[in-house]
């Protein structure tokens, strides 16, 4: 599945990437490899770092390789991981918003339905659409990330 645009990718997957999307930058989209069986995947963002002076959103985003894509925000209650869909991530004006795997108070754009599992190695484009900086493609690395906690990086999403 798209292995063909991997090119030189092969060679270094962590390479960090970025995308311009008007006074945004979309700093390293990533996904992680889903579990077979499983038809949920989810997408990572570094950072989305808002550069300019007007407040922004991230409203929601959409890919050929998923129906659907939710925006979700995970949150610490007691000892138990909550996920819930969000209408959009806020993004502050001169600020960064991390939407990493294994933060404790974080979002995520969550796959459903997805098209074939999501392998190592694999890339993919996401459609975002922002309230003032408009709709932006970016490429989706899959990888596997370095360990945060104790949390397995194929772990199921449960809600």
């Amino acid at each position: 599945m798209l292995l063909g645009l991997l090119g030189f990718g092969l060679v270094e997957p962590v390479l960090a990437h970025d995308f311009k999307a008007g006074e945004l930058r979309v700093d390293h989209p990533y996904a992680t490899p889903s579990a077979p069986g499983l038809k949920t995947g989810a997408v990572y963002f570094r950072a989305i770092r808002n550069r300019g002076a007007q407040n922004d959103r991230l409203l929601s985003a959409s890919t050929p390789v998923a129906a659907r894509v939710e925006i979700h925000r995970m949150q610490m209650d007691g000892d138990v991981m909550r996920m819930r869909a969000v209408d959009a991530v806020d993004l502050p004006a001169k600020s960064e918003v991390k939407l990493r795997h294994g933060a404790q108070d974080g979002h995520h754009l969550m796959l459903f339905e997805l098209n074939a599992p999501l392998k190592d190695g694999d890339r993919f484009p996401v459609t975002l659409r922002f309230e003032r900086a408009g709709t932006h493609a970016v490429m989706v690395w899959v990888q596997t990330p370095r360990r945060i906690g104790t949390a397995s990086p194929t772990s199921e999403h449960r809600h």
